[in-house]
């Protein structure tokens, strides 16, 4: 059975934008709330906001791709490039070429789509790189590029990709739909077909996927006119079997329809996740205002070492063993500056004895 782009009608991917409807509007809705917010915070709030969901979004499509980047390291660089005070004065070089590339998709959002402008993603993706042969260009091998189970006992292909010496072609076909398809009767359906005909291609040797992913941030981007601050990949890692399987139903048909619903609940739900995020951040510059000068340098650490634990906080909630862990302090000051944390208004107690923990004292 052949695969999808030997297919006569390749690469014609369809679904019925009609069933895109509500989603639709549930993303229209997500942008005017998101946008209030936005318009409701002062610019370092806002700059604080973007570090943390471009550095989320490269953190996690790394992640997808078993790559374990540093956040703290992506958003140093990030910071570093929109002229900000960084983190530290010397990031991993990851880390720092998947900022630059995140940062490069953000600014050029409305810039058409070129064969140079892929090369110059995956030069910054893999810069300094030594193990990868072929960087800042279009894979070249003549072995067949292969999807394969790895299991040792029972390989199994799941997908084959067009071969190297077709490439080029292919990648000047997808990039003249991409360009021509801005005026799309669904933003949230060719978000989905932008990224499965690119995955479907698998132009390089490496990098494929995070490649893949943010070309979904161009798409959007370009439908909202400004660039989209959510982070996708973050979505996509909490539900990666249900995203590898719905892939996986395209492999020997160019009916999307069931791809694209998915991937559409995956935008709508990295969107929600987005202004949750906002809101987290708004809410963490209240307490430390409030908290300012009255609170000692442990507490004031431990404070920041749950935020960056993002909304959902510690798994199981802080214990007192977590804070004289995070502080090298006493049992004895520790439970003093907690019971003054929760006096303050800043942590909230569940629990007693041994399954005491301290949870964020967050509104709603």
């Amino acid at each position: 059975m052949p695969w999808n782009w030997q297919l006569p009608d390749w690469p014609k991917f369809y679904y019925d934008p009609k069933e895109m409807i509500q989603l639709e509007k549930r993303f229209l809705l997500g942008l005017g709330n998101a946008s209030a917010f936005l318009k409701s915070i002062d610019p370092a709030e806002r700059n604080r906001f973007i570090v943390e969901i471009l550095s989320v979004e490269g953190e996690k499509s790394s992640k997808i791709e078993g790559e374990l980047l540093e956040r703290e390291s992506i958003q140093s660089s990030i910071k570093k490039h929109f002229g900000l005070k960084p983190n530290r004065q010397k990031d991993g070089k990851k880390e720092r070429g998947m900022a630059e590339l995140l940062c490069d998709v953000y600014e050029t959002y409305n810039q058409d789509l070129t064969h140079e402008m892929f090369w110059k993603w995956h030069s910054m993706l893999f810069q300094g790189m030594t193990e990868i042969d072929e960087r800042g260009i279009y894979r070249s091998h003549p072995e067949p590029m292969q999807i394969v189970s790895n299991r040792y006992d029972s390989p199994r292909v799941y997908f084959e990709a067009p071969p190297s010496e077709k490439i080029f072609d292919e990648m000047a076909q997808y990039i003249d739909w991409f360009n021509a398809s801005k005026s799309s009767e669904s933003s949230l359906g060719r978000a989905a077909i932008a990224h499965l005909y690119f995955e479907n291609i698998h132009p390089f040797e490496d990098g494929n996927g995070r490649i893949g992913r943010i070309l979904v941030e161009k798409v959007l981007s370009q439908a909202i006119e400004q660039p989209i601050l959510i982070a996708v990949s973050k979505v996509i890692d909490k539900r990666k079997k249900e995203y590898y399987d719905a892939l996986g139903i395209c492999n020997r048909s160019l009916d999307a329809q069931q791809w694209v619903l998915f991937f559409g609940e995956v935008i709508l739900q990295a969107q929600e996740d987005s202004i949750c995020l906002l809101q987290f951040l708004i809410q963490k510059s209240k307490m430390f205002s409030s908290l300012l000068g009255k609170i000692n340098e442990r507490q004031e650490k431990v404070l920041l070492r749950i935020f960056s634990e993002g909304p959902e906080g510690f798994k199981g909630g802080l214990s007192a063993e977590n804070y004289i862990a995070i502080t090298k302090t006493s049992r004895a000051t520790a439970t003093r500056d907690l019971v003054d944390l929760v006096q303050k208004g800043a942590l909230r107690k569940t629990g007693e004895l041994r399954h005491t923990r301290y949870w964020l004292n967050l509104e709603g």
